[in-house]
């Protein structure tokens, strides 16, 4: 009797739960997140500062630093999904603007081509939002710059698989010593596994063929296994050192982009042991990351804020593959959808409607709020949006 009692009880909070997740308006959620975006982070939208085309640091014009290249990379990825979730031109309006301001406020632009920056992992995301806004719009342009900064600035910093300790492995960041690094490997093979898909467009501009791009991701990922992958569980490390030193700090983005380009190499190669390696990471991120009364950790400050995010977007692609197993997709669905519901329900500040990096609490609309955070926020109500497409 009492076993049957809490059956319809624990069947009734189920239920209810899906119900209160499934009541939210994810569209519209979206949308106020990206206009709160525009309106208080894109330097333009002040009246002083009408030609910054760059996306401030901090909500309030409280920081306007342009020491932080990667994160508009990301705020742009925002902006393209946006713009194919509604096809609305408000958005397609700030690509060309984008275009002119995220080299001209670099802030280690190299006198040739100021679209070069020391941190090769800040390169890449600019390479990876730049083939998205190459398949948002088809020019070319993006693409070709895409193309060029890959094969020039960070596909060179592979070593030599001869090269102690590290047999292989793309630097970090260009002017320290050698350390091979997650963040510049998973975006990396990510990149070589999308080139690899648009090789047959513009091939006159492209100096790679469909092949060496696809050998590339394979070599690092491979690589990845080899060194920063804990193969029973799937947690990803952060980095080797110079003296071939292991840290093993699994951080979410890095779980994300491993995830993802395992991702794209199932979809590549059709072979299936790639898309149960990004299974099982993604696993270990909801088993083992996801603490926080059932989110992952808070995150309000620096780069550190934008980590819950990359997963985020790799995850919803991952659970959108048609070929995931159905119960499977079901399960991270659920969770993506929990996710969201929480940030919605008590993280997200309606009046503003900013994310501050806090999925239990809301950020006060008096407290500026930084850009990182408040992108973990867009790219799960993007993601989740995503999933509930018709």
């Amino acid at each position: 009797m009492i076993k049957g009692i809490l059956l319809i009880a624990c069947l009734f909070f189920s239920l209810h739960a899906n119900a209160q997740e499934n009541a939210h308006d994810w569209n519209k959620l979206a949308d106020g997140m990206v206009a709160a975006l525009i309106k208080n982070f894109w330097g333009a939208s002040f009246k002083e500062t009408p030609n910054r085309f760059y996306f401030n640091k901090k909500s309030h014009q409280a920081d306007m630093a342009t020491n932080g290249y990667w994160p508009q990379a990301h705020a742009m990825d925002v902006i393209v999904d946006a713009y194919l979730r509604t096809h609305d031109d408000k958005y397609l309006a700030l690509f060309d603007q984008w275009w002119e301001g995220a080299p001209r406020f670099n802030f280690c632009k190299r006198k040739e081509d100021p679209w070069w920056n020391v941190f090769v992992d800040d390169m890449e995301w600019i390479v990876l939002a730049q083939i998205r806004m190459y398949e948002a719009t088809g020019r070319t342009l993006y693409l070709n710059k895409a193309r060029q900064m890959y094969a020039d600035w960070i596909w060179t910093q592979w070593s030599p698989e001869h090269e102690t300790p590290f047999h292989g492995g793309i630097t970090w960041k260009t002017d320290t010593g050698p350390s091979k690094n997650a963040c510049s490997n998973g975006p990396a093979a990510i990149i070589a596994a999308r080139l690899a898909q648009f090789a047959d467009v513009d091939k006159e501009h492209d100096r790679k063929s469909r092949e060496e791009y696809l050998a590339e991701a394979v070599r690092i990922i491979s690589w990845m296994q080899a060194h920063l992958v804990d193969a029973e569980n799937g947690a990803v490390f952060d980095n080797m050192n110079k003296e071939g030193k292991i840290n093993r700090a699994a951080f979410t983005y890095n779980q994300g982009t491993y995830l993802g380009a395992c991702h794209e190499l199932f979809r590549l190669t059709g072979n299936k042991q790639y898309l149960l390696d990004a299974c099982k990471t993604a696993d270990y991120v909801i088993h083992h990351k996801s603490n926080n009364g059932g989110a992952l950790s808070d995150s309000t400050r620096g780069d550190g804020a934008l980590f819950n995010g990359i997963f985020i977007r790799y995850f919803v692609k991952l659970l959108r593959e048609p070929a995931l197993d159905a119960e499977l997709r079901q399960r991270y669905a659920d969770y993506l959808t929990r996710l969201a519901s929480i940030l919605a329900d008590e993280g997200l500040n309606r009046e503003t409607m900013i994310y501050g990096g806090r999925w239990h609490e809301p950020q006060p609309a008096d407290t500026p709020s930084e850009l990182t955070a408040h992108l973990t926020g867009c790219m799960l109500m993007e993601a989740v949006s995503l999933l509930n497409q018709k």
